[in-house]
C-alpha cells in the first residue's frame, strides 16, 4: 500500500495526460488514422528506477536491452517528464545518444536548459530566472526586506540560495538566515533532521517571511520537520509564517498532507505555472470511476486510498469505511487529496502532450510533399525517426483548448508566466488555492508583477494585517537610517534629521534640504512655505523707528528755526552761521533718510538710501570738522600779531565742507555706475523667512563709503580732542569732542552688530546707528546753545562772549 501511496500522489497529473490523449483522439484534424499509445512510469524518486524505466522505453517488451531489434518493437517518439530536474537529467543520459525529444515539466538545473548542452530537452516551464525575478518583485511589493531562505542540502538547493542571495542584495532585500535541510535518504538523516528542529525554531523567530525552494524533496523534509516540531510542542507562532514557495510545490499532490497540520501553511504564497481552467477536464473528472479503464493501473489504488475503502470486496459495510461502490465522486474529496481544477503541473503535462502531438502532426503533414528521398524512393512515414521531430518542436505554435497560445523560445523553454497562489486552509484540513496575481516576464519593466492584495488571506496570527518582515522597526518621517556596524544593511538605527533638513517618508536613507522658498517644520517631516519679511511700517519695530526718526527730524527743524530766528545774536554769529545751518540741514537729511530703510526695498530706494545716507553723513561730519578747525583758528587769530587771521572766514569752511563731501560723492558715483545696490531675496539667513533686502552690490565700495565716513569722524574727534582745553568762552571744541566720541562709539559698535544680525534686523541696526549718531551730534553740539538762546537769553550777549577765563 505504501508503494501505491507514493505512486499516486500526483494522480491528477496522470489524468491530465489521459485527458489530453483522449482529446487528441477525438479531434479528426490531428493525426487522422494514426493511433497514439503511451506508457506511464513512476520512478519513486529513485535514480535506479529512473534508469530502468528509461531502458524499458528503449527496449522491446519485457526485455530491457536497448539497441537490439528483436520481438515487437516500441515506436517511441518522445518522453514526457520528469517531475524534477534530477529525473530529467537521468533520463537524458540515456535518451541523449538517440536524440529522442524529452518534454519536461520541471525546472532544470543551471546550465541544463541550454540547447547547446542538451538539444533534446524541451521545458514546459519558463526559465527559472523569471521565477527568481518574481520572488524579488513579490518581496518588494509587500516591502518584505528581511527574509529567510530554506532549501535542500544539495546542489540545487545551494544554487537556489546563492542566486537568490545575490539578487536580494542587488534589490535591497536582506537575508535573515539560510538553512539547508538534510535529505531523508537514510535513518541517519532523520536523526540529523531532529537535530535541526531546535535550531530551526531559533531561526524561524528571526523573521515572518521565509522563501522555500519547494521541490518535492525539500517539502518532504520540511513537513517532517514541522511534524517533529509539533511533537516537541514548539510554539505554533514560531512556525506560522508567510511561506513563499516555488512553482514545484503543490499541496494537493503531497502524500503527507493528511498527517500535517495545514494551519501552519495558512496564507502561504506560492508561484505556479500559469494555467487556465479547462471545463472539459472537470467534466472528464466527474464521470471518472474505478472501472473507467482497465489499463489504468493506478486508479484502483488511488480510489481506495482517497475514499478509505476497498474495491476488492464492494459488499463490505461502506459505513465502516471498508467497501467501495465505485459510485463515489471525486468532487467530494477534500482539497489536500484531490482537486477538480487543473493544477499548474497538470496543465504543463496537458500542454506537453499537445505540443508533442502537434509537432508530430506537422512532421507527418510536411513529409508526403517535402520529405527527402533515399535511393530514388520516398521514405515511408512510419520509418521517420524521433530526432526528425526536433525541428518541428522548436517551431511549434498552437492554441490549446483553453484558448492560450503555446510555443517555445529559442532555448526550448515555454514562453509563459507564473500565477501567484494564496493557500487558504479550512477547519476540516482542506486547502483551497486562490489565484491572487501573476508574473508576466514579457511585460514592460515595472509591470511584470500584478497582485490583488485585497483577496489574500493571511495566517490568523497576523489578524489579517499585512505581515511585516523587517530587521527593525521602520524609521518614521523626520528620521533617517543610520547603519549599524557589523549588521546587514537592512538593520539600522533611526537618527533624527538635523536642522534645516526633513524626511517625508519612512525609512529614508538620508534627510534632504527643503527648497529655498520653504523650511523644515519642527518635526522635520514637512516643508512649510517661508513668509516674506522686511522692516515695514505696520510692525511695532518699524513704527517705533519711524517715530523717532520723525521726532528727531522735527527737533532738527526746530533747532534750525531757532538759529535762523536768532541769527543775529552773538552766540549764533560766533559759531559760524553757515556751518551751523549746513550741519543742521545735513542732520535733518540723515534723520529723514532713515525712512528709506523702512518698507519693502524697491529698485529706486535701494541705491538711493545708501547714497543719501553716505553723502548726508559726510556733509555733517565735514561740517563738524570745519567747525572744529574754525574754533582753533579763531582762538589763534585772537592773539596779537597772528597772521592766521586771514584764513578765518567762509572761504576756508566752505572749501573744507565741499571738498570732503565731494570725495564721498565721487565714491558713491563710482558705486552707482559699476555695481549699485539692488533689491534681493535672502533665502538662507533665516530658517522660516524670506528676507526682502537691498543687496549692497559691491561690498568693497560699500565699505569704502563707511570707511571714509569713519576716517573723517576720527579726524574730527582728534582735532576736537586737542582743542578741548581752549578758553571756555570760545571752546565749542569740548562739545564737538563729546559729540564725536558718541558718534564714533555708535559706529564702532555698529560693525559687529551689523555683521552678527540677519534679515530685517540688519536694517534695524543701521537705522539705529543713523539715529543714535545723528542725535548725538544734534544733542551734544546744539543743546547747550539752544539752552542759552531759549532759556537764558541774558547770556546771549557780546559781554558774555568776550569774558576770559581767569
Amino acid at each position: 500500500m505504501e508503494r501505491h501511496r507514493a505512486a499516486l500522489k500526483n494522480y491528477q497529473q496522470i489524468l491530465s495526460f489521459v485527458f489530453a490523449v483522449k482529446e487528441i483522439k477525438e479531434n479528426p484534424n490531428i493525426l487522422p488514422n494514426i493511433t497514439i499509445g503511451f506508457h506511464i512510469y513512476d520512478n519513486y524518486f529513485d535514480a535506479r528506477m529512473t534508469y530502468q524505466n528509461t531502458l524499458n522505453l528503449l527496449s522491446t517488451w519485457n526485455r530491457p536491452v536497448p539497441n537490439f531489434s528483436c520481438g515487437i518493437q516500441k515506436k517511441l517518439v518522445a518522453v514526457i517528464g520528469g517531475l524534477d530536474s534530477e529525473t530529467s537529467f537521468h533520463i537524458i543520459n540515456l535518451l541523449g545518444p538517440y536524440k529522442i525529444p524529452q518534454v519536461t515539466y520541471s525546472f532544470l538545473q543551471a546550465g541544463m536548459n541550454e540547447q547547446a548542452w542538451h538539444p533534446s530537452i524541451y521545458q514546459m516551464m519558463p526559465n527559472e530566472a523569471f521565477q527568481y525575478r518574481g520572488i524579488v518583485l513579490l518581496l518588494l511589493y509587500f516591502h518584505w526586506i528581511w527574509v529567510g531562505i530554506i532549501a535542500m542540502d544539495d546542489d540545487k538547493g545551494i544554487h537556489f540560495m546563492r542566486t537568490l542571495t545575490l539578487m536580494f542584495n542587488h534589490n535591497g532585500v536582506c537575508v535573515a538566515f539560510t538553512e539547508r535541510i538534510p535529505t531523508m535518504a537514510s535513518v541517519f538523516d532523520i536523526v540529523s533532521l531532529m537535530r535541526h528542529t531546535e535550531s530551526m525554531s531559533i531561526l524561524l523567530n528571526k523573521t515572518n517571511v521565509i522563501v522555500i525552494n519547494a521541490h518535492i524533496h525539500t517539502m518532504f523534509a520540511m513537513t517532517g520537520l514541522i511534524n517533529m516540531a509539533t511533537v516537541a510542542d514548539m510554539s505554533m507562532a514560531a512556525i506560522s509564517k508567510v511561506w513563499i514557495m516555488t512553482a514545484e510545490w503543490d499541496f494537493t499532490s503531497h502524500p503527507s498532507v493528511a498527517e500535517l497540520d495545514t494551519q501552519v501553511f495558512q496564507g502561504a504564497l506560492s508561484f505556479a505555472i500559469h494555467s487556465k481552467e479547462l471545463l472539459q477536464f472537470q467534466h472528464f473528472l466527474q464521470i471518472l470511476n474505478p472501472h473507467y479503464s482497465e489499463r489504468d493501473g493506478f486508479i484502483r489504488g488511488f480510489w481506495e486510498q482517497a475514499f478509505q475503502c476497498s474495491l476488492s470486496n464492494p459488499n463490505m459495510d461502506k459505513e465502516n469505511g471498508e467497501g467501495c461502490s465505485g459510485a463515489e465522486k471525486l468532487e467530494n474529496l477534500p482539497g489536500p487529496f484531490f482537486e477538480m481544477r487543473m493544477t499548474g503541473q497538470s496543465y504543463s503535462i496537458y500542454n506537453a502532450i499537445h505540443a508533442t502531438v502537434h509537432a508530430l502532426h506537422a512532421m507527418y503533414s510536411f513529409g508526403p510533399h517535402h520529405m527527402a528521398t533515399e535511393g530514388g524512393k520516398r521514405l515511408e512515414l512510419l520509418k521517420l525517426q524521433p530526432w526528425q521531430l526536433h525541428s518541428f518542436l522548436r517551431g511549434i505554435s498552437f492554441n490549446n483548448s483553453g484558448g492560450e497560445k503555446v510555443f517555445f523560445n529559442r532555448n526550448g523553454e515555454l514562453t509563459a508566466g507564473f500565477d501567484i497562489i494564496n493557500w487558504v486552509t479550512l477547519p476540516n484540513q482542506s486547502i483551497v488555492r486562490v489565484k491572487v496575481g501573476g508574473m508576466d516576464p514579457q511585460a514592460p519593466q515595472g509591470k511584470e508583477l500584478a497582485v490583488n492584495e485585497k483577496i489574500i488571506k493571511w495566517h490568523s496570527r497576523f489578524n489579517q494585517v499585512l505581515p511585516l518582515a523587517l530587521c527593525n522597526d521602520n524609521c518614521h518621517s523626520g528620521y533617517s537610517r543610520k547603519k549599524k556596524e557589523g549588521e546587514p544593511f537592512c538593520c539600522y538605527d533611526c537618527a533624527p534629521c538635523p536642522d534645516g533638513k526633513i524626511s517625508d517618508q519612512k525609512d529614508m536613507n538620508d534627510c534632504f534640504l527643503c527648497p529655498g522658498e520653504e523650511y523644515a517644520n519642527k518635526a522635520h517631516n514637512k516643508c512649510l512655505s517661508k513668509t516674506i519679511t522686511f522692516l515695514s511700517y505696520e510692525e511695532p519695530l518699524g513704527i517705533t523707528l519711524a517715530f523717532f526718526a520723525l521726532s528727531f527730524a522735527l527737533i532738527s527743524t526746530l533747532v534750525l528755526g531757532i538759529f535762523i530766528k536768532n541769527q543775529n545774536t552773538p552766540i549764533v554769529r560766533a559759531n559760524n552761521r553757515n556751518l551751523t545751518y549746513s550741519l543742521l540741514i545735513s542732520l535733518l537729511l540723515c534723520f529723514l533718510c532713515s525712512f528709506l530703510f523702512i518698507g519693502q526695498p524697491q529698485t529706486v530706494t535701494c541705491p538711493l538710501r545708501q547714497i543719501a545716507f553716505g553723502i548726508s553723513f559726510s556733509v555733517a561730519v565735514s561740517s563738524v570738522l570745519a567747525k572744529t578747525i574754525t574754533v582753533i583758528l579763531a582762538f589763534i587769530a585772537t592773539k596779537p600779531g597772528a597772521r592766521i587771521r586771514k584764513w578765518v572766514g567762509k572761504r576756508l569752511t566752505n572749501s573744507l565742507v565741499l571738498s570732503c563731501s565731494f570725495i564721498q560723492a565721487a565714491i558713491c558715483t563710482v558705486w552707482l555706475c559699476t555695481d549699485p545696490p539692488f533689491p534681493d531675496l535672502d533665502m538662507h539667513s533665516l530658517a522660516e523667512e524670506i528676507v526682502v533686502e537691498c543687496n549692497e552690490g559691491s561690498p568693497i565700495l560699500f565699505h569704502c563709503v563707511l570707511g571714509y565716513m569713519g576716517f573723517m569722524a576720527v579726524v574730527s574727534f582728534v582735532v576736537a580732542f586737542f582743542a578741548r582745553k581752549l578758553p571756555s568762552t570760545f571752546n565749542e571744541a569740548k562739545f564737538i569732542t563729546f559729540s564725536m566720541l558718541v558718534f564714533c562709539s555708535v559706529w564702532v559698535s555698529f560693525l559687529p552688530a551689523y555683521l552678527s544680525t540677519d534679515g530685517k534686523y540688519m536694517v534695524v541696526v543701521e537705522i539705529f546707528s543713523i539715529l543714535a549718531s545723528s542725535a548725538g551730534l544734534l544733542g551734544c553740539i546744539f543743546a547747550p546753545k539752544c539752552y542759552v538762546i531759549v532759556l537764558r537769553p541774558e547770556l546771549n550777549c557780546k559781554e558774555q562772549l568776550t569774558k576770559r577765563k581767569k
